[in-house]
């Protein structure tokens, strides 16, 4: 399992509400911890369109960030509680990959509101012109167990390489009431089925859990291959990477 990327996105909970309030809207700060993640460690970002992280990684590799950049092609504004597929469908994807293709991009990712449209020519679509731009291509979902369950009869998967899907102990954000060990033994199953890498992301349960308890689950699960978490400050990011390491 390697480190990072680190996710440049606010989601739920008390580290989004600090990234909201500290962070989202300064570019400075944005490009400071970023910075200091680099220096930790951390070698790639997952970013998505949004001019205040853009300035502030583009801040950051102006002051020596070397960061390979992992995107999300295609997120839109709209409500995680009740998305609005439709909307979320009907964004300019184009222009994102065209975006994304001017940094060290090696990997872009379909965002979770168009994989989980289940518009599956549309995933298709994109998935191919991320092909066609050189990058290796992924997707992902906000519903690990229903969008696994409906991959192999609905897409071509030599489309893709990887997937990103939230995984953490709780099932915090994730289409099952409990994770426990029979579980999550049936859940790895479904996953090596798919031959895909795996990005776990929304490890931390939005900071229900803390470092140390999302890193020891996820060092047992032998399907995951690269992890994502958000930081909303410089200690913030230097204490993950601390626990990580231990690891």
């Amino acid at each position: 399992m390697g480190y990072g990327p680190f996710m440049a996105e606010p989601y739920f909970g008390h580290r989004a509400r600090l990234y909201q309030l500290d962070l989202y809207s300064q570019p400075e700060r944005i490009a400071d911890v970023i910075l200091k993640a680099y220096d930790c460690g951390v070698k790639a970002i997952n970013l998505v369109n949004n001019e205040n992280l853009l300035k502030g990684f583009d801040l950051a590799c102006e002051n020596g960030c070397d960061m390979k950049v992992i995107a999300t092609i295609g997120k839109s504004d709209v409500d995680y509680m009740n998305p609005n597929y439709e909307v979320a469908c009907d964004v300019d994807w184009q222009d994102d990959i065209e975006l994304f293709s001017a940094y060290d991009t090696p990997i872009m990712l379909v965002d979770e509101f168009i994989t989980d449209a289940y518009k599956w020519s549309l995933t298709s679509k994109i998935l191919e012109n991320i092909n066609d731009s050189g990058a290796l291509s992924g997707i992902v979902t906000a519903y690990p167990y229903r969008t696994t369950d409906l991959l192999n009869d609905n897409i071509d998967m030599d489309l893709f390489d990887f997937y990103m899907i939230p995984l953490n102990s709780f099932a915090y954000m994730m289409d099952t009431s409990s994770f426990l060990k029979a579980q999550r033994e049936e859940f790895r199953e479904k996953i090596l089925d798919l031959n895909k890498r795996i990005i776990a992301c929304r490890i931390f349960s939005v900071g229900i859990q803390t470092p140390k308890e999302a890193f020891t689950f996820l060092s047992n699960l032998d399907f995951v291959d690269l992890i994502t978490f958000g930081v909303a400050s410089e200690d913030e990011i230097k204490e993950d990477m601390e626990v990580l390491k231990s690891f």
